[in-house]
């Protein structure tokens, strides 16, 4: 983990020789943007009329501006952003922007970039599932009803793929939040990327499955860290396990059918819904395996004591190279997507949407994404020297650093010291090992016409 340290003005800033300045990165973005514009062009041509025309509000400017847009109103964030149109104009062209393009921003961005932060060797990431609270809208996808919400609301689920060493999300399926499937999420990416590198993925216990366990065990390049069950509701071969610290290896076939050999060997049997085209009862108990059994599995069950006395109990595909302490400390860095999720709602301004569209959140969401790894990756290299006589170390305000480093990417020709300079003046203590409960609310979709004018 980085060191942030406090500095004066007369103290000196470093940032590590590497090729991830601000201006490095600033490149590597516009060029992300020009990769995904043409690579719409070629897909669409249809569309190639969009934007043709010698326009105030072209298809590259559409694009950083909305990278770059804040919590504001449409009206205030075109002034910022020296763009002489109507809020209206802007949506006009808005609407011939698909979300795609910025999903290929984002993608095309980590492509360029090197985030190089392993742990013995592996990339770490973790995988959770985060709503984004949207404007009321019935016609869409994303609308849902409950007994509680009667008038019913809209939510986005968004389902990243994050790097806790780097903390830079590199992969995201977003989806309405009725249809979410965090679980299809993960397999999806296990089955889509190519993890070139040695790759552990660390998760709750909302993704423990049979089925999960499967599709890492078809990819050795890719480990899993995952919370289970210890109690009622556990694994079989897990819920004979004493209840102490341990550290063994539990083996199991799977099987989804259930015949008299499938019993007198001993299988475990996930009932499985076997016709795609029926309609099920959601009372109807049945997972999913999606690989032809009998099923042999392998795993190793590790169960640490926590500090508050309870037991803690973990399923993984990592060596014994890795000690159960180092086990421990791997999962509970998992807490980094949690707080990632806070920085981009309330820190890059996820909370303050500018569309009710789906499509138009998406936009934003991918748009936030992109800013908030291009934040982290400049603050990642910035090195402060500390004074001895300080209580505490003391990092980077990411709150500040997160709207300094976007006007530095919205102005033309900035100047990367003067950011390096301006971000090392705020900073905030690290406080470790705080225990006090914060009694902080989920923020809902803040009203267009209710936005703060700074």
């Amino acid at each position: 983990m980085h060191i942030i340290d406090y500095c004066n003005e007369n103290e000196v800033l470093m940032m590590k020789l590497v090729n991830t300045t601000p201006d490095v990165l600033k490149h590597q973005i516009k060029d992300a943007i020009a990769k995904a514009i043409e690579t719409y062009r070629k897909d669409y041509p249809n569309e190639k009329s969009y934007f043709s025309r010698k326009r105030v509000l072209t298809f590259e400017k559409m694009v950083n501006l909305l990278l770059s847009m804040q919590g504001g109103s449409l009206n205030k964030e075109l002034y910022d952003a020296g763009i002489d149109v109507t809020a209206s104009a802007f949506v006009q062209q808005r609407n011939k922007l698909s979300w795609t393009i910025f999903e290929d921003v984002f993608e095309n961005f980590n492509a360029q970039c090197n985030d190089a932060k392993k742990y013995k060797g592996y990339r770490v990431f973790a995988i959770d599932g985060t709503c984004v609270n949207m404007a009321r809208n019935p016609k869409s996808d994303s609308f849902m009803q409950n007994a509680s919400n009667p008038n019913g609301y809209n939510q986005l689920h968004v389902n990243p793929l994050y790097d806790v060493l780097n903390k830079t999300y590199q992969h995201c399926i977003i989806q309405p939040q009725p249809k979410m499937d965090e679980v299809g999420c993960l397999a999806f990416f296990l089955s889509w990327y190519d993890f070139k590198e040695k790759t552990l993925i660390v998760a709750d216990r909302g993704y423990e499955s049979y089925n999960t366990f499967a599709h890492f065990l078809e990819h050795p390049n890719v480990d899993f860290l995952i919370r289970v069950k210890q109690d009622r509701g556990a694994m079989r071969e897990i819920g004979k396990l004493p209840m102490t610290e341990l550290d063994v290896d539990v083996s199991m076939t799977i099987t989804t059918t259930q015949t008299k050999a499938d019993k007198e060997n001993g299988y475990i049997l996930v009932q499985t819904r076997k016709n795609e085209n029926k309609t099920y009862s959601d009372k109807t108990r049945a997972g999913r395996f999606d690989f032809p059994t009998p099923y042999p599995m392998k795993f190793r069950v590790v169960r640490v004591l926590l500090d508050t006395g309870e037991y803690e109990t973990l399923a993984t595909s990592l060596p014994r190279s890795f000690t159960p302490a180092e086990i421990k400390e791997l999962y509970h860095a998992r807490w980094g997507i949690e707080t990632s999720f806070r920085e981009l709602k309330y820190g890059i301004g996820l909370v303050n949407l500018h569309g009710k569209k789906d499509d138009f959140v998406k936009q934003e969401i991918y748009s936030a994404m992109t800013m908030m790894n291009f934040c982290n990756r400049i603050v990642n290299e910035i090195v402060i020297q500390q004074k001895q006589e300080n209580i505490h170390e003391y990092k980077v305000n990411m709150k500040m650093a997160m709207y300094l480093c976007r006007q530095f990417f919205r102005t033309k020709n900035a100047d990367s010291k003067k950011l390096i300079k301006d971000i090392s003046k705020y900073v905030e203590p690290v406080r470790p090992g705080r225990r006090d409960t914060r009694n902080i609310k989920a923020k809902s979709f803040v009203g267009f016409v209710y936005r703060v004018s700074a």
